[in-house]
């Protein structure tokens, strides 16, 4: 019998655990504790999932407001305010969030695409991707409706003004024979959209492990009564129009 015990494989070493989940599981485990000690239960439910929420939440605290959050609060507002001649401080164009959609046409005869375009637009923008769906079937290009065939996210606060800031100062320069980006792609109600045709031009992207390039729609939306105010919202975030 022992030789037996002896001769049969050992259970397989559990693998390594990254800081995130050594927090949130150390969290799991002090709800419990804490539950326990109180003469509650709380098991892989409800005190779990809170105490893993707890956590999520701290780790996306901020000492201070990204750079363009308070660069609109200090000086852009009050310029924008004399530049369009406006009365009141509340009609002073905002940004409200940012919309990054990645559309993959090819995702239909190859699903894998779709993995790695949710898996480079977290990177990029440091936010969950939200799968897209068809929403109606086309027989032309063999699209089913709810067929995945894209990625999107939209970005708020401070993670809208972080992902601006990489954008200006870090992506958009890296454009081969950039020449500024096309003022006139507004759609008349003060938003505008930003195509890329690559997404190696950010820095997260490694491109030794890309499969294939992929383009994405980048959508800003303001609260701009026109095209001019948000025009002149986005030139003051630093956006490099052409002339």
């Amino acid at each position: 019998m022992a030789d037996e015990k002896e001769s049969k494989p050992g259970k397989a070493g559990k693998p390594s655990l990254t800081p995130e989940q050594e927090a949130e599981a150390a969290a799991k485990k002090a709800a419990r504790a804490e539950a326990k000690a109180s003469g509650g239960k709380v098991g892989k439910g409800r005190g779990a999932s809170a105490a893993a929420k707890e956590v999520a939440q701290e780790r996306v605290k901020r000492d201070k407001p990204a750079r363009l959050r308070a660069l609109y609060h200090s000086e852009i507002k009050q310029k924008l305010q004399l530049e369009l001649g406006l009365a009141n401080p509340m009609e002073v164009p905002r940004l409200t969030k940012i919309t990054i959609n990645m559309g993959i046409g090819e995702a239909v005869t190859n699903p894998k695409l779709l993995d790695s375009a949710v898996e480079e637009l977290g990177a990029i923008t440091g936010q969950r991707p939200v799968v897209t769906k068809a929403k109606k079937s086309i027989a032309v290009f063999k699209l089913r409706a709810g067929q995945k065939i894209g990625a999107m996210v939209t970005l708020r606060k401070d993670q809208m003004y972080e992902f601006l800031d990489r954008l200006v100062n870090f992506a958009l320069p890296r454009v081969r024979d950039f020449k500024g980006v096309s003022p006139k792609a507004f759609d008349g109600r003060g938003n505008y959209t930003l195509g890329v045709r690559e997404e190696i031009i950010f820095p997260e992207i490694n491109f030794e492990r890309l499969d294939k390039a992929k383009g994405m729609n980048i959508t800003f939306n303001t609260t701009a009564a026109n095209d001019d105010q948000s025009r002149a919202l986005l030139r003051h975030f630093g956006m490099p129009f052409r002339a």
